[in-house]
């Protein structure tokens, strides 16, 4: 089971010189795509527990979309253990054209996350 999001980066999310956007801001997306897996996977959206692993691997600037997929690699009696992975599509071109824009080939792979969600057994629906 895997849960994807796809948004651009605004001009809001950039935190630091330069249009950079906080590594947090990945984060705050892995936990979107969490508590979509959970959903789909117990009919709860559980509680985000920890981070085992986060990886920021390239810088995030406004106008950047990203992508933020996850899975559930584990399912325990009330633990979820996943996996995320947040990449770069699409990139502004300024150097063009104030609006235009290009689609990566490749994507960049910006962030990489391993942790562990909790849904209550009381809380399960869909795993009675």
């Amino acid at each position: 089971m895997k849960s994807i999001i796809r948004l651009r980066m605004s001009a809001h999310d950039a935190h630091y010189g330069g249009n950079l956007v906080d590594g947090a801001r990945m984060l705050g997306l892995f936990g979107d795509v969490a508590t979509e897996l959970l959903i789909m996977n117990d009919g709860d959206e559980g509680l985000f527990c920890a981070y085992d692993n986060v990886e920021f691997l390239s810088p995030v600037f406004a106008g950047d979309y990203i992508e933020a997929v996850g899975e559930i690699v584990s399912v325990g009696n009330t633990s979820r253990k996943m996996k995320f992975e947040a990449r770069k599509v699409i990139v502004p071109r300024t150097d063009i054209s104030a609006s235009a824009c290009d689609v990566l080939e490749e994507p960049i792979v910006v962030c990489r996350a391993s942790g562990t969600c909790v849904v209550p057994k009381d809380s399960q629906r869909k795993n009675k």
